[in-house]
């Protein structure tokens, strides 16, 4: 374990879920190392009995910082806000704040979980690729008719805010099953806002120390 000072970030370079609280962290301005867990070496490193004591559901992302572990990427978004709330990443108005929540579960807990890693191999290789789409696009025209009404220049006004921490990743598995993004004006918008900002390019799959080098050409 490293040091209480410096927050350890147990993250696989292109898992959302690791994706998102390497964004909130960037842009926290916490300064943290990385520790990359392999999801498809020898297995899938998150399945190994110490990475199980870190996370009993073996999956990433957990993160060591003040002395303890924590598990889950909202859980550990929303402990960065409460412990960490200057450069705050949720509005001050209570709807708002419930407006980003909103779009977080259904990400998180609508979209998400059913293309991970671990139901897409239970699903198989030959139907990974459409069910994983369908279920993007139900979640997408969800969150697209969300956005109708809360988004400013991001996803609830015009402060970035966890809902955008969760948005950019789930783009970027969007197209890596070839979702048709069209119908979601409002999501590519935000996307694009969002692309270049120094803390979300730094967070990026392509950025990361187990990156392998035949995805970044």
């Amino acid at each position: 374990m490293s040091v209480i000072g410096k927050p350890v970030l147990y993250s696989y370079w292109r898992s959302s879920c690791s994706w998102r609280v390497r964004i909130a962290l960037n842009l926290k301005e916490i300064p943290y190392d990385i520790k990359p867990i392999s999801l498809i070496k020898a297995g899938g490193e998150q399945h190994c009995n110490e990475f199980r004591e870190i996370n009993p559901m073996e999956q990433v992302p957990a993160l060591y910082i003040d002395g303890h572990t924590l598990v889950e990427s909202l859980n550990i978004m929303h402990y960065l806000e409460e412990t960490r709330p200057q450069r705050p990443l949720m509005p001050q108005d209570v709807i708002k704040r419930a407006k980003v929540r909103e779009i977080c579960e259904v990400i998180a807990s609508g979209i998400q979980p059913l293309q991970n890693l671990i139901v897409l191999i239970y699903v198989g290789e030959e139907k990974k690729k459409e069910w994983a789409q369908h279920w993007i696009n139900r979640g997408f025209h969800a969150v697209e008719k969300l956005l109708s009404t809360s988004a400013g220049k991001y996803c609830v006004g015009d402060e970035i805010s966890i809902a955008d921490c969760c948005l950019i990743p789930q783009v970027f598995n969007a197209r890596r099953f070839h979702v048709d993004l069209r119908p979601f004006p409002t999501i590519l918008r935000i996307d694009r806002e969002l692309e270049n900002h120094p803390a979300f390019r730094a967070a990026h799959p392509s950025n990361q120390p187990d990156c392998p080098p035949e995805a970044t050409k």
